[in-house]
């Protein structure tokens, strides 16, 4: 308890001092934002720098479209805290170097401006100034707090959404996307559908018809003939089916984890794989399968379409959650609307997530997923 106070203590100091860095710099730039709101040159420039550096130095701010006229005002306004910042920024120097001064002139210095008992003076005027120099000190510091948020607030309310907004665009990304995970589950039967009748059923089908053909047979060569074609036959039906369920779900992504299920996807692919999996713990077993189908996906496409020499499978942890990506050296070309891509990028933004694809002709593809995690 007493680790995590500490801890929390710290946490509050950097972001105080990260505020009035953040102010600082918010200070300097304020008449620039006015130069920019009356000539009218720049203004849009000027309005992303100032929030990024709110992002930077407090919390980003969701903001609208940035528009010249809007921009234009919320500088013509911005100035102001500005100016605010840079008085409390002031203030701060002024009564700390008052403080500062006099605990140095206490200790070393103990006849300043005294007559008899210089000694007792000198603590009588401290502590005469101690109480409102204080006070002074914790509400200049405090005003750092709360001009960084007013700067924060001016910005969401002149450039931002308000929180009503916020939560119509998040229900219309839900009710989107859940769409599209029932699409994406649509195109994950009849996919299932199409390999169980154009392939484990053709196979049982000729399986029968060799069984037939075995029991009408009119001599032992012939009978063993059709039998041991029966026994190929049965033996690819059974493959085909286990290849089947493997895509629609991998049991040994429950038995051993993403890492061996990428290590068998790359066996069973038809072209050299290479893997980089950065991750030190399982994400969990919904992340892990969405990481897992994107890859299979991705290096069966590129298998398939692309004729690489090499698929590359990168997994590492950053800022934001879990990062994949997928290279090959192949023609290029991917069409990030087809059914396959289409159907990654709905079930990685079922979680949230972000996809991208770039694949010029004549290669490289790269495939990215973001996805986050707790």
């Amino acid at each position: 308890m007493h680790q995590e106070g500490q801890l929390g203590a710290g946490s509050l100091v950097r972001g105080w001092f990260r505020m009035l860095f953040g102010l600082a710099i918010g200070s300097l730039t304020g008449l620039l934002g006015l130069a920019a709101a009356i000539s009218g040159a720049g203004a849009v420039r000027q309005t992303g720098y100032e929030l990024r550096r709110i992002a930077l130095f407090d919390r980003a701010v969701h903001t609208n479209p940035l528009t010249r006229t809007r921009c234009r005002r919320y500088l013509a306004v911005r100035w102001l805290v500005g100016g605010l910042g840079a008085g409390v920024i002031l203030m701060l120097a002024f009564w700390y170097a008052v403080a500062i001064s006099m605990v140095t002139a206490w200790l070393f210095d103990g006849d300043w401006g005294l007559v008899e008992d210089g000694d007792r003076v000198s603590l009588d005027l401290i502590g005469l100034v101690a109480v409102p120099g204080v006070l002074a000190v914790f509400v200049t510091t405090a005003g750092v707090v709360g001009v960084a948020a007013l700067d924060r607030w001016l910005a969401t309310e002149m450039l931002g959404t308000n929180q009503q907004a916020l939560l119509r665009r998040r229900v219309a990304e839900l009710t989107s996307t859940r769409a599209g995970v029932i699409e994406a589950i649509d195109d994950e039967r009849r996919r299932i559908e199409r390999d169980l009748h154009d392939g484990v059923q053709q196979r049982l089908v000729a399986l029968g018809m060799l069984i037939g053909r075995a029991r009408r047979a009119k001599g032992e060569e012939q009978l063993q003939e059709l039998l041991d074609q029966a026994q190929d036959t049965a033996g690819e039906a059974i493959d085909e089916l286990r290849e089947v369920a493997t895509r629609v779900y991998p049991a040994v992504l429950d038995d051993a984890g993403l890492d061996a299920a990428l290590e068998v996807l790359a066996e069973r692919s038809s072209v050299r794989v290479e893997i980089s999996n950065e991750l030190k713990a399982s994400p969990g077993t919904a992340l892990e399968t969405v990481i897992y189908f994107v890859v299979s996906e991705a290096v069966t496409n590129a298998a398939k379409h692309a004729d690489p020499s090499v698929v590359e499978i990168s997994v590492w942890p950053d800022a934001k959650g879990i990062t994949v990506m997928v290279w090959d050296d192949g023609v290029g070309g991917a069409d990030p609307a087809g059914s396959g891509l289409s159907g990654l990028a709905r079930r990685v933004r079922a979680v949230d997530g972000e996809f991208e694809v770039t694949s010029p002709e004549g290669g490289p593809t790269t495939i990215y997923a973001r996805v986050p995690c707790e």
